[in-house]
């Protein structure tokens, strides 16, 4: 298991299975089908809620594979995070005050509202 992997799943545990950005729960390693069968998604919703490793300082910017740079956030948020930024990226506290309004008015994450909690 590589660095990166560890500290990703270190993150994974302390953060309850939940993401960093909007609180939903993920799941790690070969645990897709159960994860669908305990929330009752389908597995392309799922895919979306797969755990990675975010790092809170981009490495392009310093950021190294270190515990405390390192978040778990599901595909989804992480992806979006990034997506059409390349060097742009908002911080995270930033990005996860957006996301949190966004999650109370169920307009950000596909899942939002569809887990069986």
């Amino acid at each position: 298991m590589s660095q990166l992997s560890k500290l990703r799943k270190s993150a994974y545990q302390s953060q309850n299975c939940r993401c960093y950005y909007c609180g939903l729960p993920m799941w790690c390693d070969q645990q897709l089908g159960a994860f669908v069968a305990d929330y009752a998604i389908s597995a392309r919703l799922a895919r979306l809620l797969r755990c990675t490793a975010e790092h809170l300082q981009a490495q392009q910017d310093g950021g190294r594979n270190k515990q405390s740079n390192i978040a778990a956030a599901c595909l989804f948020c992480n992806s979006h995070r990034h997506k059409g930024r390349a060097n742009a990226a908002p911080a995270p506290e930033v990005y996860k005050a957006h996301i949190t309004k966004r999650m109370a008015k169920g307009k950000w994450h596909p899942a939002n509202g569809r887990l069986r909690l």
